[in-house]
């Protein structure tokens, strides 16, 4: 099949397609403005260190001192998101109204570029109260942690701000609909090629070659009523016969 007769195909099966697209666009993007709840992302980092003492620390910097850190902040991702960590927050911070199951899905923890840095990170519908999460984890583990580890090395670097104005990072409405127009153009074209493919009817001259085998002489073109009325319209009126009736005086 040529590509010519692709366009055509698609061309017969257009008004189908803008269709679809436009349901789909407009039905995405109304769900995704009116219907999703906006999500909030705010963030707390935490320093690792070899040790509390700011003093010693500048003397104890080499490599194999980071890697071993760095090493020891994959541990600390797992000690943040326990039950045992996230039921001392909600007792600590009752005024967060959120159970120790609710803490452990909202938090995410990641280290920042495999440096001595952890970001703490919590999605909320409200960016205060993801803020105010955040903060707490991070000032908790702080304090767990030389219970825990036997050893104070880390530090709250930067909390996050409840005070700020921040864009929610979920829904992305724009996103939504430019993939749902993909998606439905995909799918029109798509349902435009199946249905060309099950209707068997002839239409064109090339149909009738392709099913007798032989080739068109003529064809008779299609006459429309208002081609009718057209060539009516445009017809000379009779005059009627003359009257050569002369009188005599």
């Amino acid at each position: 099949m040529e590509l010519k007769q692709y366009w055509l195909i698609v061309k017969r099966r257009l008004l189908l397609i803008v269709l679809i697209i436009a349901v789909s666009c407009l039905s995405i993007g109304i769900y995704s403005y009116y219907f999703i709840t906006p999500q909030y992302d705010a963030s707390a980092k935490l320093i690792v260190n070899q040790t509390k003492d700011s003093s010693s620390l500048i003397p104890s910097i080499d490599l194999g001192s980071i890697n071993t850190t760095i090493g020891l902040i994959k541990t600390y991702k797992e000690i943040i998101k326990t039950p045992r960590l996230m039921k001392i927050v909600v007792k600590e911070y009752p005024e967060l109204g959120v159970t120790h199951g609710e803490l452990i899905g909202k938090v995410s923890v990641s280290s920042v570029n495999e440096t001595q840095v952890m970001s703490i990170s919590v999605r909320d519908n409200s960016y205060e109260k993801a803020a105010n999460i955040a903060n707490a984890v991070a000032v908790v583990f702080q304090q767990k942690i030389p219970e825990l580890m036997k050893v104070d090395n880390v530090s709250v670097l930067d909390k996050a701000d409840p005070t700020e104005s921040h864009d929610p990072v979920a829904p992305n409405a724009k996103l939504n609909i430019a993939v749902a127009f993909m998606l439905a153009l995909m799918f029109g074209v798509g349902i435009s090629f199946l249905l060309d493919y099950l209707d068997d009817t002839v239409k064109t001259e090339e149909d009738i070659e392709n099913l007798l085998g032989v080739p068109v002489l003529t064809s008779i073109p299609r006459f429309k009523e208002s081609d009718f009325e057209d060539r009516n319209n445009n017809a000379p009126i009779p005059t009627g016969r003359e009257n050569n009736v002369s009188l005599d005086s």
